[in-house]
């Protein structure tokens, strides 16, 4: 009899939903959610609490080798925006109540700034080629047609984000630490919970760095659809981020995406006008931001 056999015949359910890695149990004692085990959640949690931080489902039954056991959380519905908004102040309460500085060597930032620097250099290229070859065209189809006429802004783009790499090697280049923080690495909305409190689900890629890398994977996963500029006011309310911090995750989010122009007409269209779009949006937002900062 496997694990999940087990906790049915513990917890009784009178319905079964599957959702994903997860599987939903509705039994007369109470709901509870079964994941497949990842890092030691048990001792996440004994560290969570040890910096007043309950934002977390109950962790119900660790006693399988393969699976945790957690309640399940109803949520509160609410719109999105309040959603995002609220979401702002329980990561900033992680990084802050988490962080500290940790030594590094000098090699440390160069890293940074030789992979972000690789990244651009691979992108000039790749619109470069597209470029290039899309002139030779005598009648370009619509996906082409409009990376040309928005050529201009991508290599703008691409060439502000380099002087503002520089920029940012300036200030850190002699630095021999970094502020790091506990991170959930896996932000959603979707793993943001309103309900009798606030709940973040979904910890088992938590760990130990930059704060930022949460804001920029939340804001590449929900930036168009959502108010980022609220999101960000009220996150530095709690957790400001320092210079350095600032200007690296501003560089990384403007960073526009890869074209690959492999999909139907339509679906590379919208590719590129995706991206132009966030690469406008996300220019707005910074700029807004920095102007009231």
């Amino acid at each position: 009899m496997n694990s999940i056999d087990v906790i049915k015949n513990i917890y009784k359910p009178y319905r079964l939903t599957k959702k994903g890695k997860t599987t939903i149990i509705n039994s007369t004692t109470g709901s509870y959610v079964i994941k497949e085990k990842g890092q030691d959640i048990k001792k996440l949690y004994a560290y969570l609490k040890s910096r007043h931080i309950d934002s977390f489902p109950e962790l119900v039954d660790d006693t399988r080798s393969d699976i945790n056991l957690f309640t399940y959380v109803e949520e509160t519905p609410m719109p999105k925006e309040e959603k995002l908004y609220d979401m702002a102040k329980v990561i900033a309460n992680l990084h802050s109540k988490t962080y500290y500085y940790k030594e590094v060597s000098e090699d440390t930032y160069k890293s940074i700034y030789d992979n972000i620097k690789n990244n651009l250099i691979y992108l000039d290229n790749s619109y470069e080629s597209y470029y290039t070859k899309f002139l030779e065209e005598v009648y370009p189809s619509p996906s082409h047609y409009l990376f040309l006429r928005h050529f201009n802004t991508l290599k703008k783009t691409l060439n502000t984000l380099n002087k503002d790499l520089d920029d940012y090697y300036d200030l850190v280049k002699t630095k021999k630490e970094q502020r790091v923080s506990l991170i959930h690495n896996n932000l959603s909305l979707e793993h943001y919970l309103k309900s009798d409190k606030d709940y973040l689900i979904s910890w088992d890629k938590s760990c130990f760095d930059t704060p930022i890398l949460d804001l920029y994977n939340l804001y590449k996963k929900e930036f168009m659809t959502h108010n980022f500029i609220a999101f960000f006011k009220k996150y530095y309310e709690v957790f400001p981020l320092n210079k350095e911090e600032e200007h690296l995750l501003y560089l990384l989010i403007r960073i526009p995406n890869e074209l690959k122009f492999n999909g139907t007409a339509y679906e590379d269209t919208e590719e590129v006008r995706n991206t132009l779009d966030y690469v406008y949006k996300t220019k707005e937002i910074i700029e807004e931001l920095t102007k009231t900062s």
